[in-house]
C-alpha cells in the first residue's frame, strides 16, 4: 500500500494558504490564469484578501485547507456562476478550481457570497 506522510500533503496545500490571494466566481471551469481572472473570459467577479486556513485532517483520509466564507465579493459581469478559481496574482498562477455547491445567478455591480468550503488531498490508495 502506498504511503505519504502528512507533511508531504501539507506542503502541497500550504501553497493555497501562503500564495493564494484572489478567488473568482466563473461561468465555467477555467483552465488558465487569464481565463480565471479576466472579465469577458469566464470570470464574473472576485474577492481579494482571502482567508485560507492551515492544513488539517480530512475525513475520511488525507489533508485539507478550509477557504473561509465570503460575504463581500465584487460581481463584475452578469451571468450564472458555476465554478470558483483561486489564483496567485503576484505570479499569475491558477492554483485551484472547483464547482460551486450550487450555481448562482449574479448581476454586474452586486456582491456575491460563498459559504466556507474545503480543498483536500486524499491519502494514497
Amino acid at each position: 500500500m502506498a504511503y505519504l506522510n502528512d507533511r508531504v500533503l501539507d506542503n502541497g496545500l500550504t501553497v493555497l494558504d501562503t500564495e493564494a490571494n484572489r478567488l473568482d466566481i466563473c461561468s465555467s471551469e477555467p483552465t488558465t490564469y487569464g481565463q480565471a481572472t479576466t472579465d469577458g473570459a469566464v470570470s464574473l467577479g472576485n474577492k481579494t484578501s482571502l482567508s485560507i486556513g492551515v492544513p488539517s485532517d480530512r475525513t475520511p483520509t488525507g489533508r485539507k485547507v478550509t477557504v473561509a466564507a465570503i460575504t463581500d465579493g465584487t460581481v463584475t459581469d452578469t451571468n450564472t456562476a458555476t465554478h470558483w478559481a483561486i489564483t496567485d496574482t503576484g505570479n499569475s498562477r491558477l492554483l485551484a478550481t472547483g464547482a460551486l455547491a450550487s450555481s448562482q445567478v449574479v448581476t454586474d455591480g452586486n456582491t456575491f457570497t460563498l459559504a466556507a468550503f474545503d480543498i483536500g488531498i486524499p491519502d494514497p490508495a
